[in-house]
């Protein structure tokens, strides 16, 4: 098999409390692996830790323990040219592309920073290519941020993003604060330059409907922790663990559907990452639990078809 362009291996990532000896734990043991060229979509409530795997497989951060390994290389090793060089390859979408973009610099100085650096290329010619990849006229180049509406605003960030040519990009709830219309034409965009330019995604988001459409596999997180892993369609198809289940159910459907087809929604809050559940980190909202979960904690286990999940009776 070809090697994975990440390879993630018990992350895990504890913020310490204003309290004496108590820890935040944000990402706990979390390993999975993202194939070149496909788009691997985390999904979750807020406080599930996707965006604190974002920045630490960016090196924004570094984990408590774990592995993470790129290209076949160990990345929390590296220093120095090597890991700037790496990190070029690697680049993010922000959820708001406003408060993204420095508001003092023109769409074409935000766009040629990540050109510089890069020998025997014209930064002028090189960002009127990349502004034709995100299907923006030359002119924005001399225009500020607050110019445009929060599409066109978006496609500036996804073109900053594209200046230092990457192989994968962390697009961080990229459509969430998107009117419906525009969302659609921003997902367009990711899909058509992952075609042309061989892209690899890490898509991060709270909306199932998105990443049905754009990701490829789905690894569904609660509290830090992996609670189902499966191709797109297996998962939509066949969801295993009671949380991915509920989280289904919770997406919105038109009233004329019939009673029989709806799910029940989840319901509670998520509890606090600084004093998890003991056992299963959902029990507390499932609707199934038995006590074996709120003892011991259910290991990811794989059912086939590239299905995996964390449940003591899935």
């Amino acid at each position: 098999m070809t090697e994975p362009l990440f390879s993630v291996r018990g992350l895990t990532k504890h913020y310490p409390s204003g309290s004496r000896g108590v820890v935040v734990h944000a990402v706990d043991g979390v390993s999975f692996d993202l194939v070149e060229n496909e788009t691997t979509a985390l999904v979750g409530e807020s406080g599930s830790g996707k965006s604190t795997i974002g920045r630490l497989l960016l090196r924004l951060e570094d984990p408590t323990s774990g592995g993470i390994r790129y290209k076949g290389e160990d990345l929390l090793q590296l220093r120095g040219r090597r890991l700037q060089a790496l990190c070029r390859e690697m680049q993010i979408v922000f959820q708001d592309p406003y408060s993204s973009l420095d508001p003092r610099m023109t769409v074409g100085r935000i766009v040629a920073e990540g050109i510089q650096g890069s020998r025997g290329v014209n930064a002028l010619v090189e960002s009127f290519r990349i502004l034709e990849k995100v299907q923006l006229p030359e002119t924005v180049l001399y225009k500020y941020p607050h110019e445009f509406s929060g599409g066109q605003r978006q496609r500036i960030a996804i073109a900053r993003a594209l200046a230092p040519r990457p192989r994968f990009i962390i697009a961080d709830e990229p459509v969430s604060a998107l009117d419906v219309a525009v969302q659609s034409q921003i997902l367009n965009l990711f899909v058509d330059l992952q075609r042309e330019l061989g892209l690899t995604y890490l898509f991060i988001s709270h909306d199932l409907a998105v990443v049905r459409y754009i990701a490829t596999r789905i690894i569904v997180l609660y509290l830090g922790k992996v609670m189902e892993s499966a191709p797109t369609a297996e998962l939509f198809d066949a969801p295993l663990h009671p949380y991915t289940r509920l989280l289904l159910g919770s997406i919105p459907e038109p009233e004329y559907r019939e009673a029989r087809q709806r799910r029940v929604p989840l319901q509670g809050d998520i509890p606090s990452p600084t004093h998890p559940p003991r056992g299963c980190r959902f029990v507390t909202r499932c609707p199934v639990k038995q006590e074996v979960c709120s003892e011991v904690e259910p290991r990811v286990r794989e059912t086939g078809n590239g299905h995996s999940v964390a449940c003591h009776f899935a």
